[in-house]
């Protein structure tokens, strides 16, 4: 199946759009068709990225109601994350071999009925197994997803528009997860927060059928077990030694061990995928400036704001006494803001090239999560996290889309499968490393204030502070490292 457009057009075999016409992202209007396609793809990837984050402030009912230990209830995001994260670059290789149409329903339908089991969890046991299964589903959903948009919207304005889209929606999802998360808790049950994505991807499983063609590599290749087993494993180990590390500090010897496991997996599946004739990521790929470079600048937004996102909740629940409504209806500005810039991103990229923008917004970024040193008690305090934290969000959706468009721009069709594989993996590890990482940093401060004698308050205070002012400034010696990097290469 084609996307048709309003101008003249020539439909390429792989069903992308050839529009020489497309000058910029408001000349590639899109058929009727064409929005009801992209709008089902960033349907899913919106239900993704919600139930990533909608948990989060529905954990302590959700812990009273299972009886789940405190201390347990960070596996209630650490079991999706783990299958979520570790799964990704396998499913976008199967996506290119078997079909990307097939892998992304064959996900949504586990994610749905992943959810439909979360939702009537009667145990902690059940309940984790319904979330790691949702994990699970939305490994496979994202990487064929990205692949699906990205073969069928031409590469320059048209997908720069699409993937601008995706980006703005993706970002809010999260964002407005944190809205809901908050509402739904306290007008429902933390079970309507699961039994939403049942309704979603119930929806979404309806039009998929009807509106997705299937995309596959011509050449079918066999699948590299070998690095599969490395890499999954590898970026499992990670995932769990950072998310322990939050609750029991990098001391602890579960958390060495899984991160000495992470390095040795990855360090060996470097070294096979260096040997083997089919790999399932290529080394040829990854020495492409555009997708090492553009990857790291993922890595960098994702997990730097995520942390924002974690630390504005402890400051704004503990620190300044907000409910969780409140909490979320002001992450709700920073998803606005997400959201318009969603749809002016694209222009920039077309106006300044990927690189400038994604530097820049990473630039900006960084200085404004700088401004939130300056937070503290009171309403001022919150003002300030507001305005600063949602010109923060421009910065990063900015970066959110230049990074996906510099990332995948380049490559043939049989490789965007890989290319949005690696693009969605560096998502989904960026938005898992990065709360455990400053987490543990903000807790290291917090406990030596409170061992000083400081109230609660002004020790997760000091704490929070400690962790954005680590989170800044990784982003802007990242920034620099990401533009240096790619350097030469401002017009795309």
């Amino acid at each position: 199946m084609a996307i048709e457009t309003t101008v003249a057009t020539t439909t390429t075999p792989t069903g992308a759009v050839d529009d020489p016409t497309a000058a910029d992202p408001a000349a590639a209007k899109l058929s009727l068709r064409a929005r009801l396609v992209l709008f089902l793809l960033c349907a899913a990837q919106f239900a993704v990225a919600l139930d990533f984050s909608i948990l989060n402030i529905a954990l302590p009912s959700l812990g009273r109601d299972l009886h789940l230990a405190q201390a347990n209830l960070q596996w209630g995001m650490t079991a999706f994350a783990l299958p979520s994260g570790g799964f990704l670059l396998l499913f976008g290789r199967i996506a290119d071999t078997v079909g990307r149409r097939r892998v992304f329903i064959t996900g949504l339908s586990l994610f749905t009925a992943a959810s439909v089991l979360a939702t009537l969890a009667w145990s902690p046991a059940v309940f984790l197994a319904g979330r790691a299964l949702q994990g699970l589903g939305a490994a496979a959903i994202v990487p064929a997803g990205m692949a699906l948009l990205t073969t069928t919207f031409k590469e320059g304005p048209e997908r720069d528009r699409a993937l601008g889209i995706m980006g703005s929606l993706m970002a809010l999802g999260f964002t407005f997860g944190m809205v809901l998360g908050g509402v739904l808790t306290e007008t429902l049950t933390w079970r309507s927060t699961m039994a939403l994505n049942v309704v979603m991807g119930l929806l979404v499983l309806v039009g998929a059928p009807l509106l997705l063609s299937e995309s596959r590599n011509e050449v079918r290749q066999r699948i590299d077990v070998p690095g599969a087993i490395t890499v999954t494993g590898g970026l499992l180990a990670l995932i769990y030694g950072l998310s322990t590390a939050a609750q029991s500090g990098f001391g602890d010897a579960s958390v060495i061990g899984s991160l000495v496991a992470a390095v040795a997996l990855l360090g060996a599946f470097f070294v096979i995928e260096s040997r083997t004739r089919q790999p399932l990521v290529s080394l040829r790929i990854l020495r492409r400036p555009s997708v090492a470079f553009g990857n790291l600048a993922g890595l960098t937004t994702f997990s730097m704001m995520s942390a924002v996102i974690f630390l504005g909740t402890l400051y704004l629940q503990q620190v300044n006494g907000m409910s969780p409504v409140t909490t979320g209806l002001i992450f709700g500005v920073l998803g606005i803001a997400c959201a318009i810039t969603g749809n002016v991103a694209p222009r920039v990229v077309a106006r300044i090239g990927a690189v400038r923008t994604l530097v820049g917004g990473l630039l900006l970024q960084g200085a404004l999560t700088a401004v939130l040193l300056t937070i503290g008690q009171g309403s001022s305090g919150t003002w300030v996290f507001t305005v600063a934290g949602s010109v923060a969000a421009v910065g990063h959706l900015s970066s959110i889309v230049a990074y996906s468009v510099t990332a995948t721009s380049g490559l043939p069709d049989e490789e965007q499968g890989l290319a949005t594989g690696l693009v969605t993996t560096t998502q989904q590890v960026g938005l898992t490393v990065g709360i455990p990482l400053l987490s543990a940093v903000a807790s290291a401060r917090s406990d030596a204030l409170r061992s000083a004698g400081r109230t609660v308050a002004e020790a997760t205070l000091g704490g929070v502070r400690m962790g954005l002012g680590v989170d800044a400034l990784l982003i802007v010696v990242l920034a620099v490292v990401v533009g240096v990097g790619l350097r030469g290469r401002a017009g795309r």
